[in-house]
């Protein structure tokens, strides 16, 4: 929505913040209704989907950027993917606004960081980031699977073990191939993502 929102006419807009108003959402920013304790499906996007994370060696830092920004918030940490221009985790938290704080000010840096070696003063780097609370154990292994497929899902892998900024790895050497099979073919992603993660 972000993206498609800035083609809109000004007459669309207002109609699309009304509507907004009329539910009870801030005028922009995604709605997120629950902020207690459970597992969540966090993402993120690089603005406008740039890939800011392009470089390999950029994605191997905030790959663990990121799992230690989560650990110190004492999230425990269930799966992960970092793709050039969005990352998923999937964790379990006391509560959404810690999450909220670590994200912001990992996104900070990372964004000053990146923009300095880049040499891009200024440019937006990241936008926001959405949140999925986990329903029950089948809705937890569709999104497992959903994060360790996203790689072939956008393009970059034809195989999941292909991509090395995934968790996928970490679940093989400790629960081995033939686990994570029955878990893809018992929990298949299906249409997970369709229409956050096009």
């Amino acid at each position: 929505m972000p993206y498609e929102y800035r083609k809109l006419t000004p007459e669309e807009r207002a109609e699309v913040v009304r509507q907004r108003r009329e539910r009870g959402y801030p005028y922009h920013a995604p709605p997120h209704p629950f902020r207690e304790a459970g597992g969540y499906l966090i993402t993120a996007a690089n603005f406008e989907h740039a890939p800011v994370m392009a470089l390999p060696d950029r994605r191997t830092d905030f790959e663990s950027r990121l799992i230690v920004a989560m650990e110190n918030i004492q999230a425990q940490v269930f799966g992960w993917v970092i793709l050039p221009n969005h990352y998923h985790i999937l964790v379990g938290v006391g509560s959404l606004d810690h999450v909220s704080a670590a994200l912001k000010q990992l996104h900070g840096s990372t964004s000053r960081e990146w923009n300095l070696a880049d040499q891009q003063t200024g440019r937006q780097v990241w936008f926001r980031f959405a949140d999925q609370m986990i329903r029950n154990e089948k809705h937890f292994y569709h999104a497992l699977n959903y994060i360790h497929t996203n790689p072939i899902k956008h393009n970059y892998v034809d195989d999941p073990y292909e991509w090395l900024w995934s968790s996928v790895h970490v679940y093989f050497e400790t629960h081995g191939r033939e686990w994570l099979r029955e878990k893809w073919q018992t929990y298949l992603p299906g249409e997970f993502g369709k229409g956050w993660d096009d």
